[in-house]
């Protein structure tokens, strides 16, 4: 990859391409129409507005007028890379990695922007940077994140042919992090979240933002399945055990390989240490800088990093608790392949509805 490929991440606002206007306000107000039609449940706060189910995924309203307006409006290109994953499975850490990548030809280690912006500011999402402005890009930028059901993506997407890489994780752990993710943002807002206990009954219901994470899940590896050079499909756990590894697999699936010449120089271990979890969290501009600064939006970047560890359930889950959702992903997966139960392998000549 030449400088000029990543020269645009140091371009000024006004630089950007705009070739449509922002979303109408009729536009809105239709998509309020169609959300109060929608089932609802209870959201993870004691006084918060409620979940919507929209094609069989719960969202809260903010988002999901986001997804209604992606779907309606959003053109992706062939060349686009989109960094999927449910809420709290790695996101921050796959965007960082992916952001490395992709700008190592302009930006070392020791210059990259991931120094003064959080690995959020840096790719846009696609729900909330670019469905109300849906043009509003820098036409240069192959990375895109989002958490949109594999089902719900913009139809664009899906007709583009664009990369995709997921990232997934145990649902144990995501329960977790969601949980204490969830609370710091209710707190930041002003909300109470609900107890832990409540907030797990709901999680084992499927109900939670871009929920129910088996069928998240499930979307994007019947996908790969079916596209398997389209969409590299990750596990959290196995990247922990062997970043350096899926730091090259990702390099070459987004088609930007290392070089002999950078394995020599050990170009991807320095990406692999710099975006690792402890270097990330302590960096300045995660400790005390703020994601969307400037913005009614803004919010603290620390709110995105806590511990990152695998099995971290285990302090605060009972084992009953934690066999329930294994039992649970077990019950919805063990069909896709993607899992085995404890005794086989192969599918059961039964599948469980």
């Amino acid at each position: 990859m030449d400088s000029s490929s990543s020269s645009h991440l140091l371009k000024n606002e006004d630089e950007k391409v705009h070739e449509d206007p922002p979303i109408k306000d009729a536009t809105v107000n239709k998509y309020g129409e169609i959300m109060s039609t929608l089932p609802r449940e209870k959201d993870w706060a004691k006084s918060c507005d409620d979940l919507y189910q929209y094609q069989g995924f719960w969202y809260t309203g903010f988002f999901l007028e986001g997804i209604l307006s992606a779907q309606d409006h959003f053109k992706a290109r062939s060349t686009d890379i989109l960094l999927v994953s449910c809420m709290k499975t790695g996101t921050t850490w796959l965007k960082a990695l992916a952001f490395a990548i992709f700008t190592r030809a302009s930006f070392d280690t020791s210059s990259n922007p991931l120094l003064s912006k959080g690995p959020h500011d840096c790719i846009p999402f696609l729900e909330v940077d670019l469905a109300q402005e849906y043009s509003r890009r820098d036409m240069e930028i192959q990375l895109l994140n989002t958490h949109i059901p594999y089902t719900s993506l913009p139809k664009s997407i899906i007709d583009s042919g664009c990369k995709i890489v997921y990232i997934w994780r145990d649902p144990k752990d995501v329960f977790i992090s969601t949980w204490f993710y969830v609370g710091k943002v209710l707190a930041f807002m002003g909300f109470e979240p609900l107890p832990m206990e409540e907030s797990f009954e709901l999680f084992c219901r499927g109900i939670l933002t871009y929920g129910p994470y088996w069928d998240h899940v499930l979307g994007y590896w019947k996908a790969k399945l079916e596209f398997p050079d389209r969409i590299l499909f990750l596990k959290y756990e196995e990247m922990q055990k062997d970043t350096y590894f899926y730091v090259k697999k990702l390099a070459e699936f987004m088609g930007y390989p290392f070089t002999s010449l950078e394995e020599e120089n050990g170009v991807a271990h320095k990406i692999t240490e710099f975006c690792n979890f402890e270097n990330l969290s302590n960096l300045q501009v995660n400790k005390s800088g703020k994601h969307r600064e400037n913005t009614p939006m803004a919010i603290d970047n620390n709110i995105f990093f806590r511990k990152g560890k695998v099995g971290d359930w285990e302090n605060h889950l009972t084992p009953e608790m934690g066999a329930r959702l294994d039992g649970i992903m077990k019950h919805k997966l063990m069909c896709s392949g993607l899992i085995a139960s404890s005794h086989e392998i192969l599918c059961p000549p039964k599948c469980p509805k």
